[in-house]
């Protein structure tokens, strides 16, 4: 069912998305439909709740595959950023963020899924600092900026603003912004300690 409603909320929005259209869409009520999330900004929380419990597995099993702390980078990166123009998952943010300003029990809903992908790129980048692969740096600080640069990328792709539904050239300019963010150790590279995810 969530998948469903994922899909519809990205093709119709959630404003002009009904309830009763829903319903038919997924072969029920919308009696029921409210009955188990209570408002459309309830059903939009569970369909991205339920996107980024598959995303934070993938992730997940991202972080412990045994390669190169770039190669690590680079698939973050890509995971991170939305497969094409009206992405479902992307769409969802896109409208949980529009909610926010007005809502705080959504505004602590994006804090938490926020704070998913923050702690798992500390985690990822004070590795490759520990194993000499990046040169030293805050990850904590380093990792905001970079999901803050991949944030806004993601939505010009949303919007079909970035090279139509080509997603590579998404892709490169993301690279990019990572090697300037996120330097490789070498000979000469200062050794003061990084400051590591908690």
């Amino acid at each position: 069912m969530l998948e469903e409603a994922m899909a519809a909320i990205a093709e119709d929005g959630l404003a002009s998305l009904t309830m009763s259209a829903l319903a038919e869409r997924l072969g029920t009520s919308g009696g029921h439909i409210l009955y188990y999330f209570g408002s459309k900004d309830l059903l939009l929380l569970a369909a991205l709740r339920w996107s980024e419990a598959a995303l934070t597995e993938e992730r997940r099993a991202l972080l412990s595959r045994r390669v190169t702390a770039e190669r690590k980078l680079d698939g973050f990166v890509r995971l991170y950023l939305p497969r094409g123009p009206r992405d479902p998952r992307w769409t969802l943010w896109i409208e949980l963020w529009a909610r926010t300003p007005g809502n705080s029990a959504l505004g602590e809903a994006q804090e938490e899924l926020d704070r998913g992908w923050q702690d798992d790129l500390e985690t990822l980048l004070a590795a490759g600092v520990a194993r000499r692969r990046f040169a030293p740096l805050d990850a904590a600080a380093r990792a905001s900026e970079l999901l803050a640069l991949l944030d806004g990328l993601s939505t010009r792709v949303v919007l079909g603003q970035h090279s139509g539904r080509d997603t590579r050239p998404a892709l490169e300019v993301a690279r990019s912004a990572t090697r300037a963010l996120i330097t490789p150790y070498g000979p000469g590279t200062d050794d003061t300690p990084a400051v590591t995810a908690d």
